[in-house]
């Protein structure tokens, strides 16, 4: 193994860490403990970024309010975790599926191979963003650890165009991304235990902030209650059972009482709590919540 140093890159993300040279001489023990050691640096870089975070979230309310939607934008890793965040806000806190929109440079057979070239096509990020009719009040959550992705930069160019909110994620400092978008997020976790692979702590902190930021706006559109996932979809044995399992701890009702609300209720966790709480009818408490653009919590307090 040669030991002359690998050309330098500005991109921390692209840097060989100085503390293990000799990665691949560790016994299987060691090997894994510094793997899993490393991904705490993902968890300081989110906390790192919370400010950040949290100027995101109260910069994307107002036009998610309006019915704006999110929409994803990346490639390889950070595209696959794009698409993995729109999906999931779905069953958790049945957010319409066309409200989440996930891009990932090469489509949809990127999610699960590599497509060459892809994420080094600028126009081709454009245009995904120009063909899903991307608009002002929409959200656009830009993903790319090297902060330089052309990919990615086209898409944040088309949607600022449009007048769309921009976010973008990135694990390097002072990059084109974060320049370019309106809320950055810097998520600085520095190189990796495997010089350049971002699969690993970089697009761990990458879940984390996506998870913090999503959440974050599912919350304050009401989509929680107390910190009980009152949206949740039903879809399945093991959700029926959470559903019961949240009506019954948010009001002290019975299991028969439970499961009689949520069948008067469609299924819908939120209105058979307010419907127990206040014992009024299925379609009463509906009204109410619609009154409170779906807040159990003002649907409840303010009678």
């Amino acid at each position: 193994m040669t030991s002359d140093p690998l050309i330098p890159d500005a991109r921390r993300t692209e840097g060989v860490h100085p503390d293990h040279a000799d990665l691949d001489r560790l016994d299987i023990s060691e090997l894994v403990r510094v793997l899993a050691d490393d991904q705490t640096g993902a968890v300081e870089a989110v906390r790192a970024a919370a400010p950040a975070i949290a100027r995101a979230v109260e910069a994307a309310l107002p036009r998610l309010e309006r019915g704006g939607r999110l929409v994803y934008a990346g490639a390889g890793t950070s595209g696959r975790l794009g698409v993995l965040d729109a999906t999931e806000l779905t069953p958790t806190f049945s957010w319409p599926v066309a409200r989440a929109v996930p891009l990932i440079a090469g489509g949809n057979r990127a999610i699960r191979e590599a497509v060459e070239g892809a994420e080094d096509n600028r126009e081709s990020g454009a245009a995904d963003v120009l063909a899903v009719n991307v608009g002002p009040d929409d959200v656009l959550i830009a993903i790319a650890a090297s902060g330089t992705t052309p990919y990615v930069l086209g898409a944040v160019d088309a949607a600022r165009r449009v007048g769309a909110l921009t976010i973008g994620l990135s694990n390097n400092p002072g990059t084109p991304l974060l320049s370019a978008v309106e809320c950055p997020m810097l998520l600085d976790t520095g190189p990796e235990v495997i010089s350049g692979s971002t699969r690993l702590k970089a697009g761990t902190a990458q879940k984390i902030a996506l998870n913090t930021f999503s959440s974050a706006v599912m919350v304050r559109l009401g989509k929680v209650y107390g910190n009980l996932m009152v949206d949740v979809r039903a879809t399945n044995a093991k959700l029926e059972g959470r559903a019961v399992r949240l009506v019954r701890h948010a009001t002290g009702a019975g299991e028969v009482a439970a499961h009689e609300a949520l069948k008067e209720c469609g299924g819908s966790v939120k209105i058979a709590i307010v419907k127990l709480l206040l014992g009024v009818s299925a379609a009463e408490a509906t009204a109410r919540l619609e009154a409170h653009n779906g807040h159990a919590r003002a649907a409840l307090e303010r009678q």
